[in-house]
């Protein structure tokens, strides 16, 4: 990347030291960047870091009663610890199945996968990863610390472990005070952050969102996206979003991946080297104007206007 992210902060793991397995990213080429003269691009600049996700090749065909489904082809793609990366492309283009092969919820039909220098089923055993889904996916018959508590339960954390944690996750998440509230009364997007408490609760390495704040309002979604933000930068963790909107891919990320209409390809790899702490005004700057636009273009030779 054209600016060098920091390493992902890890709350147990201070030290920060590469683990066995774990590879080196050096950064692909052509990223946009904000002081860049030249159509936004300008010349790569190698710089070392640890992998979070490593994609080499990877396709997948589903076997349909009406024949075979290419849901993605040869997609490969490195992101390095810390980063914030999102995929947006139009419904069917393999965005939501990208994180699930990751996430060892579906196996690729071909190519290879590492997740922090594992494969994705060692990667789910260890519990390396966190996950958002669409919907909250909330227990309505818990309370929100309860449901927080859930995944930590079934883990075997003590009982003080999982009302500290609770607790610290409920603060990160600014719904401190909601403990004893069952999620029917709260809002859809303090439900969703009561969701995202729940998957760093037992402090994963990774985490996956799945276009977590689609079916919100603007005014709300805007308002997530900054807390988010924040979450992001206390937490230092990894995260791979999925999203539909180009604002908000532009506004959160590090690294935008433009997806094409199925079967699912990789058609351009968009850098965001905006500072971590960032308001929504930045949305009016031109540097944010001109990757929204490269990600449009992106979109539109993807043809997902037309299909």
């Amino acid at each position: 990347m054209a600016l060098g992210m920091p390493k992902a902060l890890k709350l147990n793991e201070p030290d920060g030291t590469l683990r066995r397995g774990e590879r080196e990213l050096v950064a692909p080429t052509e990223p946009v960047t904000m002081n860049s003269r030249a159509e936004g691009r300008a010349e790569p600049i190698s710089s070392p870091q640890h992998l979070a996700v490593d994609v080499r090749s990877v396709s997948l065909t589903f076997e349909t009663a009406d024949g075979k489904v290419d849901a993605l082809s040869n997609v490969s793609l490195q992101v390095a610890e810390g980063e914030f990366v999102s995929f947006i492309g139009p419904s069917g283009c393999g965005k939501t199945t990208m994180l699930r092969v990751i996430a060892d919820l579906q196996q690729p039909t071909s190519g290879t996968l590492l997740v922090n220098g594992m494969s994705a089923e060692q990667a789910r055993l260890a519990r390396r990863y966190g996950y958002v889904f669409q919907a909250p996916a909330l227990f309505p018959w818990r309370t929100i610390e309860k449901n927080i508590r859930l995944p930590l339960e079934i883990m075997g954390f003590s009982e003080h472990e999982q009302r500290q944690r609770a607790a610290r996750y409920l603060s990160l998440v600014n719904l401190t005070g909601f403990e004893r509230k069952f999620p029917w009364q709260l809002s859809g997007g303090m439900q969703q952050r009561v969701s995202i408490a729940r998957a760093l609760s037992f402090d994963p390495e990774l985490l996956l969102m799945d276009e977590p704040f689609g079916a919100l309002d603007e005014i709300v979604r805007d308002h997530l996206n900054e807390q988010l933000l924040q979450l992001w930068g206390k937490t230092g963790k990894t995260v791979l979003f999925v999203t539909h909107s180009i604002p908000e891919a532009v506004f959160l990320s590090t690294k935008i991946i433009v997806m094409s209409p199925r079967p699912g390809r990789i058609i351009d790899v968009i850098e965001c080297n905006f500072p971590r702490e960032r308001t929504l005004e930045i949305r009016e700057t031109p540097e944010f104007l001109k990757i929204a636009q490269r990600v449009r273009v992106g979109l539109r030779a993807g043809r997902s206007y037309d299909e």
